[in-house]
């Protein structure tokens, strides 16, 4: 008997010292889950006008996000969640600026300058894609309008099912709209989250720039802290292609390099700064987020003003093109957070992949200059044909069905604006799920065939 009660208590406390070390092990790790959830809930029930419950139970609800537990004021505009008590986070909206996760040295408090934004309505008084106004019908003989529907009812879940968790779809031919669906408790205006969409869209400024004659692509990158070593050599096009060759770990897993750069830092410019190289440029193609948060900084340091910075990729693009739901987030510092953050209505999405399909020209206005879809589409070195300039490609039949000229802004969870010239088409599709759970290649196969 007493041997059996040592047993138990032995037992016991193993138990207890494999928990405690447990939690020593995935002590820090917290940090990131309740950064997570509480950026994110700021965000969703802030700007996406959702609700508290919705947010839980949908966007919050995966493994192991879901162990954190959150807060919201929506008084003072703000989320607070924690994992299981520990590791409290904060995150708080600010008008213009969108949802900042904040630190204790954050002054909530504190004045802020914000964009300022031309959502001139006389200037849309046409039907979409160029205004608001509805579209006059138009019917394609060349379209097989019912293969175009059973494919878009295809990627949405069945009643009962949660597979492919698919939320919106547009379909755009010849500026047409051809099919449009949204899940329940979504609609055409309902704004979503591009997550890495928006490395394309911050692509698309320095394309613009570049029109304008502001900035050389081929330039050697204007870091001071590369200006003694090797990495003195890097251009901001290596930057675009990212292929600079400089260490990254992008690993959303665990505590990585852009985990901590997303959930703890404070400036998300500087992490890759102060990377070190480990291949020349132009010989090795990594992903990389503290690249396009790299660039984000760059293009601060160009401008005349921080105020400027704000303006200029709504006055000289994101407005122009009445994207006028488009909202980018900034960081504790103030910058772009060029990696992830950009929201928009799945219209306004489809305008962007218009406006590239029209190879920068909108409505008659050239924002960039044609050659820049050139530029961004041509294969990055040993990115096996699957990455141009921030944007991806399918010039490597990573999708083989899809035709070969089809190129994308792709983000987190199967966020996908995808071009496709030859066949004058724009497809958008939004959900909480990517490849592993959706068939882009055979909804691509589907849809394009349809169109002959």
């Amino acid at each position: 008997m007493k041997r059996f009660k040592k047993f138990l208590g032995y037992t016991f406390i193993g138990c207890v010292a494999l928990i405690l070390i447990a939690i020593f092990w995935n002590y820090p790790k917290l940090t990131i889950l309740s950064g997570y959830s509480a950026k994110n809930m700021a965000s969703s029930v802030f700007i996406g006008n959702r609700s508290i419950e919705f947010t839980d139970t949908y966007d919050n609800s995966f493994s192991p996000v879901h162990l954190a537990d959150d807060e919201v004021d929506i008084n003072k505009k703000t989320a607070i969640a924690s994992v299981f008590g520990l590791h409290e986070r904060k995150a708080v909206y600010r008008e213009g600026l969108g949802s900042v996760l904040i630190n204790e040295n954050f002054d909530i408090n504190a004045t802020y300058p914000k964009p300022n934004r031309n959502r001139n309505k006389s200037k849309r008084n046409l039907p979409f894609p160029y205004g608001d106004l509805a579209q006059k019908d138009t019917i394609f003989s060349t379209v097989d309008y019912d293969k175009i529907n059973t494919a878009v009812i295809s990627i949405f879940d069945k009643t009962g099912e949660n597979i492919q968790k698919t939320r919106a779809v547009l379909v755009i031919h010849k500026d047409q709209i051809i099919a449009e669906k949204y899940a329940n408790g979504f609609d055409q205006n309902s704004k979503l989250l591009g997550w890495s969409m928006t490395k394309s869209v911050l692509a698309t400024i320095y394309g613009v720039l570049q029109k304008q004659g502001k900035i050389d692509i081929h330039q050697k990158a204007p870091i001071d802290e590369w200006q003694n070593d090797e990495r003195r050599e890097i251009t901001i096009h290596n930057l675009l292609q990212m292929n600079c060759g400089l260490a990254w770990e992008e690993d959303y897993g665990t505590i990585s390099d852009v985990t901590k750069m997303l959930y703890v830092d404070e400036d998300m410019t500087l992490p890759q700064i102060h990377k070190t190289a480990i291949h020349k440029p132009n010989e090795y193609w990594y992903y990389s987020s503290g690249v396009s948060n790299l660039l984000s900084g760059i293009l601060r340091k160009r401008m005349d003003s921080y105020q400027e910075y704000l303006d200029f990729p709504y006055r000289e693009f994101i407005d122009k093109i009445g994207m006028s739901s488009m909202l980018i987030e900034t960081d504790m510092a103030g910058n772009y957070i060029g990696s992830s953050y950009g929201w928009a209505t799945v219209r306004d999405w489809a305008k962007f992949g218009l406006l590239y399909l029209h190879k920068g020209n909108w409505n008659g206005e050239q924002i960039f200059n044609a050659d820049w879809v050139d530029y961004v589409t041509t294969p990055s070195p040993t990115s096996n044909g699957d990455y141009g300039g921030h944007f991806w490609l399918n010039a490597g039949g990573f999708y083989p069905d899809a035709p070969i000229d089809m190129f994308s802004a792709n983000g987190f969870q199967g966020q996908r604006v995808f071009i496709i010239p030859s066949k004058d088409l724009v497809i958008v599709r939004f959900g909480l799920i990517g490849d592993a759970g959706v068939d882009f290649n055979f909804f691509l196969k589907q849809i394009t065939t349809a169109i002959k």
